[in-house]
Formats: structure tokens, C-alpha cells, sequence
């Protein structure tokens, strides 16, 4: 028998397949490495912040004043890339004009300033935004089609989310899932991993390290512990829908009482120090690194995770920057803690699958949360992970801490 000759459109599907790869791992290169890099600066450049302000607690006090430096930088050079991650969101789905270089030295600048001073904030926001800004630059200098430009776009967020926690495979998937909730565009799956990859390699290339967790006992899935599981998950997902609800909420009451922007931050802080001078802790502020660390090993005061609830959304709400992630991670993890007083699973698994499920809920991204826990903590939490981030994001409402997701159809 003869073989069968080798269709010609086959062939022309391989070469379109190894010119994409090759595309994509060119452009994965320059944004990884750029990200990667941006990242291992900014986490430094945040250390040392934070172990400056907290050897001089008195800073907090200034608060007010860094919360007039950032909105007025703001509000006099930023107007157009104050949106934050709504507005890479926002581009993405409705294409205007390239993200603006200055998004990444802004949005650092701000963030550093929150910290330095006492805010109460996260990293994610600054590394995706960072990541974001420069990927988009390639879009112009090569002249990229509105597709091309959407994969960027993705690639951005996923070098900045992986290389600012050391996880590039939740980088990679949360970079598409976080766009548009029910959808994920696979042609950037395979660009988003190179990137993923190369900027996490970057960031620990330049000597950056990252948290490590560790969860010693995983019990034996049961019937018993599945439900349990559930009901941990709908209260990890009812969390993240308050979390939601009230960064909003401050959000709105600010613009609504304040109208001159530079002041809002301004009132903010002086709230926000007299609350740290009345609880005689700066636990609520910053990263809250420590505390997380903490919630895996020993018992937490169980109103922990409200407290760093409220500390964050009114940090953001008055107008501070940072992220929210990592204040999500400690009210996940200090809830998770709570819970093992009355739920019978092993408290740091209880806290480990609180850190990823109140994300899970607050971002509309269970993949990326499932496969965040599997990385931070091994793959044999990885079935409580991934069931806790499943239920928390069922229940978190259809609303989120990125107002400019779109929602392609109902959770349920």
C-alpha cells in the first residue's frame, strides 16, 4: 500500500503553528525578562520599606501627608491610568489607546508610599499594572493586530502575577480567567506560560525570594470532611463577597463627600493612623506577611480577619494604591484560622485553603486560586484547595474586587 500523500494544508497548519510559537516566545522573552525584573525591584524596593517603617513606627503618623503625596501625584499626573487593573480590564474588551508607560513608575511610586507610611494594601495590583504597562508598549512598536494586542495585554498581567509570588502557573491561568468570568481565551494559554515562566525565572534570577507555607497533615478526603470543606467554603466566599462590597462602598462614600482627590487619601490616613495608635498594633497594616505566616503555626484572635478587612478596603477606598491580594491572603488565612475552632479539619489546612478561596471569590479566578494552593502549599491539599475555592467563588456573588470584569454567564 502506498501512504497517503501529506495534505498541503497541513503542512501550512505546522509552519502557522512553529511561526506563532516562535512569535510568542520572542515576545514572552522581552516581557518576561522586563516584568520579571520590574518585580524583583519593586519586592526589594518593598522590604525595605516595610522594615524601615516598622523600626520607625512613629512615620505612621505621616500618614496623612503620604496620602496628599499619592493623590496628588495622582490627580495631577496620573488621570489616565488611574483606573489601575480595571483599566488593562478595560482595554482589553474595548481597545482606545495603549497603556501608558507611566501606569508602571506611577503605580510603584504610590504603592511604596502607601507602605512607607502605614497603609494597609496588597502587591498584585502594582506588579500586574507594571507587567501590563509594558507589555502594551511592544503593541505600538510593532505594530500588533487588536488580537495580538489582547495576548499582550494577558501576557503582562501574567509576568507581573507570577513573578510577585513565585507561582507561574496560577500567573498563567490568572491572567485569562481574570478578563472575563465563564471564558478563557486559549490561544494566549501557551504566551501566557512562556511569560509566566521567564518572569518568574527573572525575578528569582536577580536573588529575590519568596513566602513559603507549609501545611504538615492532610487528612484523608471522607464524607465528613467534604462537608465540612463546603461550609468552610461558603463562609471563605461570603468573606470575599464583603470584602468586595466594602472596598466599593468607601470607594463611592470618598468621591461622594470629598470632591478635591488629593484630600480624600488625606482624611484616610488620619483615620488610619488614629487606629493603629488605638489598637496599639501595626498587625492590620502593610503586607501583613508575619501575621500569615503566623495563622499556619498558632491561634490568632479570631476578629483578626475582619480587622485587616476593614483596615485594606478603607486604605483603598480613600484612595491609597497597592493591591488587595495579599490582604486577602491574611483575612483568608486569619479566617481560616477562626474556623478551626468549631470546624474539625487541621487548622494550617483550614488557613491554607482560606488563603487562596477568599481570592478565588474576591477575583472570580477558582483555577488560578486551585492551582496558587497546589503551588504554595504541594499537591496533596490540592482536592480541600480546590473545593474551598470552587464553593467560595459559587458564592461571592457575580460582583468583584475588579468592577471592569465582564461576566459571561451566571455562576450557577
Amino acid at each position: 500500500m502506498t501512504e497517503p500523500t501529506p495534505s498541503p494544508y497541513s503542512k501550512i497548519a505546522q509552519f502557522t503553528t512553529v511561526v506563532f510559537v516562535a512569535k510568542w516566545l520572542f515576545m514572552s522573552l522581552i516581557v518576561g525578562v522586563l516584568a520579571g525584573s520590574a518585580s524583583a525591584f519593586f519586592l526589594v524596593s518593598l522590604n525595605w520599606v516595610t522594615d524601615w517603617r516598622e523600626s520607625h513606627q512613629w512615620i505612621i503618623w505621616l500618614l496623612p501627608l503620604g496620602g496628599f503625596i499619592v493623590g496628588a501625584t495622582y490627580h495631577y499626573f496620573g488621570q489616565e491610568v488611574v483606573k489601575g487593573n480595571n483599566q488593562l480590564i478595560e482595554e482589553f474588551h474595548s481597545p482606545k489607546q495603549i497603556i501608558p508607560l507611566k501606569m508602571a513608575p506611577l503605580v510603584l511610586f504610590g504603592t511604596l508610599v502607601t507602605h512607607f507610611f502605614g497603609g494597609s494594601a496588597g502587591r498584585e495590583g502594582t506588579a500586574v499594572q507594571m507587567g501590563g504597562a509594558i507589555a502594551d508598549q511592544f503593541s505600538k512598536l510593532f505594530k500588533l493586530s487588536p488580537d495580538d494586542r489582547r495576548i499582550v495585554l494577558i501576557i503582562g498581567i501574567s509576568a507581573g502575577f507570577a513573578s510577585v509570588f513565585g507561582t507561574p502557573l496560577a500567573g498563567t491561568v490568572f491572567a485569562l480567567e481574570v478578563l472575563i468570568v465563564g471564558r478563557m481565551r486559549y490561544e494566549a494559554l501557551l504566551p501566557s506560560l512562556l511569560t509566566a515562566l521567564i518572569a518568574d525565572y527573572t525575578c528569582h534570577a536577580w536573588n529575590v525570594t519568596h513566602t513559603h507555607y507549609a501545611i504538615p497533615y492532610v487528612p484523608t478526603l471522607h464524607a465528613d470532611t467534604l462537608l465540612w470543606s463546603i461550609l468552610a467554603g461558603i463562609l471563605f466566599g461570603l468573606t470575599a463577597l464583603a470584602f468586595s462590597k466594602t472596598v466599593h462602598f468607601w470607594g463611592t462614600f470618598f468621591k461622594s463627600k470629598i470632591a478635591y482627590p488629593p484630600l480624600r487619601p488625606v482624611l484616610g490616613g488620619v483615620v488610619i493612623a488614629v487606629a493603629v495608635w488605638a489598637l496599639g498594633t501595626t498587625k492590620y497594616i502593610g503586607l501583613g506577611i508575619p501575621t500569615i505566616v503566623a495563622s499556619f503555626q498558632q491561634e490568632l484572635p479570631a476578629y483578626d480577619f475582619l480587622l485587616k478587612l476593614l483596615f485594606t478596603t478603607f486604605t483603598l477606598g480613600a484612595g491609597f494604591k497597592g493591591g488587595e491580594v495579599t490582604p486577602l491572603f491574611f483575612i483568608g488565612a486569619a479566617l481560616g484560622n477562626a474556623l478551626s475552632l468549631f470546624i474539625p479539619l487541621p487548622m494550617a489546612l483550614l488557613v491554607g485553603m482560606g488563603f487562596v478561596a477568599v481570592f478565588s471569590g474576591a477575583t472570580n479566578t477558582p483555577i488560578a486560586c486551585t492551582l496558587m494552593g497546589i503551588e504554595l502549599f504541594g499537591a496533596d491539599c490540592g482536592v480541600f484547595v480546590g473545593l474551598a475555592c470552587v464553593v467560595a467563588f459559587l458564592f461571592s456573588g457575580h460582583s468583584g474586587i475588579y468592577s471592569s470584569q465582564v461576566v459571561e454567564g451566571s455562576k450557577h
